[in-house]
């Protein structure tokens, strides 16, 4: 880092225009108050379309980007910031693009070696018409985050027709992949100097049944077991995959792989690599941080200084 923390005005960018905007807005909050008293200046920015014209006005040294889903996390906003050539946290505009994009990401962490669930890419109105895999499977919409439009078909179950639907707003080709039965889990990465480094592995029980937008983030919604209670080959495993999917994507920062394990089958597979974690109060990342020593302002400091050395 060319200069001490004490002396950096940090801007941090939240809110934006994803459906993500709530989340993103309590990340930015919590991120901007673990800053105050560790930088010379904090400024906060709902980041609007204006983006850029603000932050040329605004001259920080570094951008904490704590914005969520499409615009703020897929390279959009990163290539804003590459061409006002303000260091920022995490990944770059490439690695940004391809995280967001699940069917693509998919094919760069198999083609790297980590397991990753079968399906593809299907057009929305054919889904919501009949079963385009057998069941069960999961429909994600191929570009969003935080299970948001996120639905599980089981067994016996009929089509869901909202994907289908006049208001659908999530793009006209759907990710559908055959649900893999077991347990959710997650892995933290730090990019290191030294190479990436995965904190621990958090087992994740939703109280409702599925991982949805409301168990990831309403108090309460889920419990998570750290660390996990997972055979140690598997645990092991985790950590190592999760930093593979780290390099394969060309990630920097800290980034989230959240996984699923199905014991019947020993089937360990990656669902999707998150390059811009959650910094709720109910997020895993800082949880996991904490977790092996580093509180909330260490971590936030950490991804600060990270960017820094990249001025």
């Amino acid at each position: 880092m060319s200069r001490p923390l004490s002396e950096l005005h940090v801007a941090v960018l939240m809110g934006g225009l994803s459906s993500e905007r709530e989340v993103s807005l309590s990340s930015g909050r919590m991120c901007a108050e673990a800053l105050e008293g560790q930088v010379a200046r904090v400024s906060r920015v709902d980041a609007g379309r204006d983006l850029a014209q603000v932050l040329a006005e605004l001259k920080p040294d570094v951008a904490f980007n704590a914005l969520h889903g499409v615009w703020g996390e897929d390279g959009c906003v990163q290539g804003v910031l590459e061409t006002l050539a303000i260091p920022y946290t995490h990944s770059g505009v490439l690695a940004s693009a391809l995280a967001m994009d699940k069917h693509r990401s998919k094919a760069v962490l198999a083609a790297a070696g980590v397991v990753v669930p079968g399906g593809g890419l299907f057009d929305r109105r054919a889904v919501a018409a009949g079963h385009v895999i057998d069941p069960p499977y999961v429909i994600k919409p191929n570009a969003e985050g935080s299970s948001v439009g996120v639905y599980l078909v089981r067994q016996g179950e009929t089509p869901v027709a909202a994907v289908g639907a006049d208001d659908w707003t999530y793009g006209e080709q759907v990710m559908v992949e055959p649900f893999i039965a077991g347990r959710e889990l997650c892995v933290t990465v730090l990019g290191e100097a030294s190479g990436p480094r995965a904190l621990t592995v958090t087992d994740i029980t939703p109280v409702k049944g599925f991982y949805d937008y409301e168990a990831k983030y309403a108090p309460g919604g889920s419990i998570h077991q750290l660390p996990a209670d997972i055979p140690p080959a598997i645990f092991e495993r985790c950590l190592r995959e999760a930093e593979l999917a780290h390099t394969a994507m060309g990630c920097r920062g800290v980034t989230r792989t959240d996984f699923r394990y199905d014991a019947e089958r020993d089937l360990l597979v990656v669902l999707e690599i998150n390059t811009q974690p959650g910094m709720t109060p109910t997020s895993l990342a800082p949880e996991q941080a904490a977790h092996v020593g580093m509180d909330y302002p260490a971590l936030v400091r950490w991804m600060v200084e990270d960017a820094s050395c990249r001025r």
